[in-house]
């Protein structure tokens, strides 16, 4: 057995035994003799908070991750001194405080552990930098299993991996590969079908070893700042996501628009060009609702500035789209070029704005402009500054959303990619330099601007995107997987990051469709946009280098596909849209792995496939070229098969054959689905139905639909509707009964309702307790019209 002496003589050190402690309000303080303080504070009954300081004394407490509107309370909170031990227990845990040693252990409430400590909290002296390397251990039981951590590009069960958090502009980075754009310090532990959730608050360089170096040990640190943690308890996956999103925070609504499909490239201009890719997208009809300019759009890549020989009259042009039902987006980056004739640059030298290097100089560093400063985004005055930036682009030309890249922040011609590490930053008034401001750099960005877009373009919502993300970025802005590659692979890549980000709070994630580097071939283009459009953000997006990325760059059979399945993201807005509602307010991830959705089945706790899109459809990507179809594990439940109508037992893998022109789809039974019609872009139609899928199943099942004006924050006022609908099927028996919520009314006034799986032949209908007759209720082929605001429709097959 080591000592604590034998590990201090290898340069960790670690806390002696605790001779004091005390409670106030909410939280439990433990001194130990050698100066370790630890602060035990009760947020939930399942949600502990350790925050550990070795100095005597805590420094101020502040968080650019925390949801500070989020309002924390708990049912239970005792505290006993035991011989050996302290006890904090609440109405779900038992946290138990070894007295020698500091070190910490979690059970529920029947004794059966949950998380203990290894070695627990140590630390090692920095004394190049100042402060310490703060450490975690944790024990680790055989068969656990680890999620989460954000876009990581590997397996999505996490065990034996070793993960970095530190923001990189890792253009065409590989499996496996390490750091990615975005720090999500977050993990999922599933342990004997029990699940936790860690939250190292810690915007310093981060490391998870999940069992990578020692077999049976988790352990994570950082290069600096406070070993500060959060403990959350399911013991159910979905509570352990929903308590994480909860704290970090949840965006609003986004405009209807926003879920529609995207079109970008490197670079789509000159005007001509624009109008050339959007006519033909009308032409094909194929619908799009966005159209995005990268950084040829400004005049020398000078951010807030247009090329007047590209774009000569941009107001014009974003109007002109707009009538054809087209949104502009533009890239902004953080970057501003100096240059003494560019009123952005002397705006921000006047007013002291840029970040500055350790002995006072600016930072200066090479990005698309040429030699730049950089705005401190961590100085709340910046920010404010920064969003009072887009009153032209957005009030003026009538730009519809703002995409922030290279704002890692990544910097080109240095080793580090990035700014060196004694950059000085405000941090909110807690200065300190780049080793701590990194991680959140592209998160204080994404908030000024998304401050600013939504100033100026209320009283519609705001659309933002970002390349880099620290946790609690899903507040402000939605995000992309970054500069992947048109591989197998990375389509491979695409779909379990996606997954990972929806479990890691950040829902509004999609990925580069068809990569961004290098060209697709039509094959893995058609099976990228098969995948893209089951994705809560849904964007090509291309380099360019190596020719052009749109649907019909490939041939006939590929734009048909394409046009296939974004018909098909377009008749399913409303059931994302009713994802997205729950999503913020609830905290429910869009995408489920097959883990989240039934982590008691040991068979889901590796699949990284096949995923769950929203509550009730179930989607399996093909991965491999010249596929007729694939293997597929389906979870729990009965399914539909979404194209052929037959209905399967889950909790087993089988055979799925599919055409080229499919992909695995299933769909739950007793799901209701709603379907709008096929619009070009959003706004486009008014329609008097929509319908209602709905798929028979022998017992009970509820479906939501939630709709609102698809833009403005009128929802906020009791203007949305919400319906519920309940499904109860029997041998010879249907009944649907709707309960609605909310002030506002839908455009339409019939659902078209279908019934999949009907297995008795109708004898009687009868709505809201009056006989119908077949012939006035357009019943053909089991399909009804029936007016919207109903509340119950009974079906008989006696």
């Amino acid at each position: 057995m080591i000592t604590n002496t034998e590990l201090e003589f290898k340069g960790d050190l670690y806390p002696s035994k605790i001779v004091e402690f005390k409670k106030e309000v909410d939280s439990v303080y433990f001194y130990t003799d050698n100066s370790v303080i630890l602060k035990v504070t009760v947020l939930r009954d399942s949600l502990l908070r350790f925050r550990y300081t070795t100095k005597g004394y805590f420094s101020k407490d502040f968080s650019y991750a925390i949801d500070k509107t989020q309002s924390h309370g708990y049912n239970l909170l005792e505290l006993a001194d035991d011989i050996d031990c302290y006890i904090i227990q609440t109405s779900k845990v038992i946290c138990k405080i070894q007295k020698e040693d500091l070190r910490v252990s979690i059970t529920d409430l029947e004794g059966n552990c949950i998380l203990e400590d290894e070695l627990g909290f140590h630390w090692e002296e920095s004394y190049h930098f100042g402060g310490n390397i703060v450490k975690m251990s944790k024990a680790s039981k055989d068969g656990e299993c680890f999620y989460g951590l954000g876009d990581k590009a590997s397996q999505m069960n996490l065990k034996g991996k070793r993960v970095e958090n530190f923001a990189t502009d890792q253009y065409a980075y590989h499996k496996d590969q390490e750091p990615l754009y975005k720090v999500v310090p977050f993990y999922i532990g599933l342990q004997n079908k029990n699940s936790y959730g860690i939250f190292f608050d810690n915007t310093f360089k981060t490391t998870f070893d999940f069992c990578h170096e020692r077999r049976n040990v988790t352990s994570f640190w950082a290069e600096g700042g406070e070993m500060n943690y959060y403990f959350i308890y399911g013991p159910q996956m979905q509570d352990v996501v929903t308590t994480y999103t909860h704290l970090t925070g949840k965006p609003e609504l986004p405009p209807l628009w926003a879920l529609g499909y995207h079109q970008c490239k490197w670079s789509y201009y000159p005007e001509s060009k624009v109008k050339e890719v959007t006519g033909k997208f009308r032409e094909l009809k194929i619908p799009c609702d966005a159209i995005y300019l990268d950084i040829d759009y400004m005049e020398g890549f000078r951010c807030f500035t247009w090329n007047k020989e590209y774009f000569p009259d941009p107001k014009k042009m974003v109007a002109e789209l707009a009538e054809d039902g087209f949104k502009t987006v533009v890239i902004i980056d953080p970057g501003i070029k100096i240059d003494k004739d560019y009123w952005v640059y002397n705006e921000a030298l006047e007013k002291d704005y840029f970040c500055k290097r350790a002995d006072g100089p600016y930072m200066k560093g090479k990005v698309w402009p040429g030699e730049c400063n950089f705005p401190d985004y961590t100085n709340p005055e910046v920010r404010e500054w920064w969003a009072g930036l887009f009153k032209e682009l957005i009030s003026d030309i009538g730009v519809k959303g703002v995409w922030n890249d290279m704002n890692e922040p990544a910097v080109m011609e240095v080793p580090g990619k990035t700014f060196p590490m004694d950059v000085r930053h405000d941090y909110d008034g807690n200065p300190c330099s780049h080793r701590k401001a990194h991680n959140i750099y592209g998160t204080q960005m994404a908030r000024a601007t998304y401050e600013g877009v939504k100033q100026f373009a209320y009283p519609k919502r705001p659309f933002i995107i970002t390349r880099s993300a620290y946790s609690g970025a899903q507040r402000y802005t939605s995000s992309w997987t970054g500069d992947n590659v048109a591989s197998w692979e990375h389509l491979w890549i695409a779909n379990i990051q996606v997954q990972r980000m929806s479990i890691s709070g950040m829902g509004f994630t999609g990925s580069d469709i068809g990569g961004f580097a290098e060209q697709p071939t039509g094959e893995l283009y058609a099976r990228w946009i098969q995948l893209g459009v089951f994705h809560p953000f849904c964007r090509t997006h291309s380099s360019g280098d190596h020719g052009d990325q749109e649907p019909w760059s490939f041939d006939e059979e590929v734009i048909d596909i394409t046009r296939k399945f974004v018909e098909l993201r377009y008749q399913l807005l409303p059931y994302l849209y009713t994802m997205f509602w729950e999503y913020i307010n609830d905290g429910v991830p869009m995408l489920k792995p097959l883990v989240y959705f039934d982590q008691e089945d040991t068979q889901t706790h590796y699949r990284t496939d096949e995923f769950i899109f929203g509550n009730q459809i179930l989607v399996c990507p093909i991965l491999e070229p010249n596929a007729q179809g694939r293997r597929m594990y389906l979870p729990t439940g009965n399914w539909y098969n979404y194209w052929t109508d037959e209905l399967v037992n889950g909790k087993k893998e089988l055979w799925v054959q599919t055409d080229f022109d499919q992909i695995p789809i299933f769909v739950k039974e007793g799901a209701i689905i709603p379907k709008y019609p096929v619009q070009q872009y959003v706004g486009e139609l008014e329609f008097e139905e929509i319908t209602l899928e709905v798929y028979f199943k022998l017992g009970k099942e509820k479906s939501v639909l939630y709709e609102d004006a698809q833009d403005g924050y009128d929802y906020n006022k009791g203007r949305f509707s919400l319906a519920t609908f309940s499904f109860t099927g029997k041998e010879k028996e249907l009944i649907i009964q709707q309960h609605k919520e909310g002030k506002f009314v839908t455009n339409y006034t019939k659902f078209k309702i279908n019934l999949h799986g009907l297995p008795f032949k109708v004898k009687k209908i009868m709505i809201d307790k009056e006989h119908i007759s077949f012939n006035d209720a357009s019943f053909n082929l089991n399909t009804l019209i029936v007016d919207k605001d109903f509340t119950e429709i009974y079906i008989t097959g006696v």
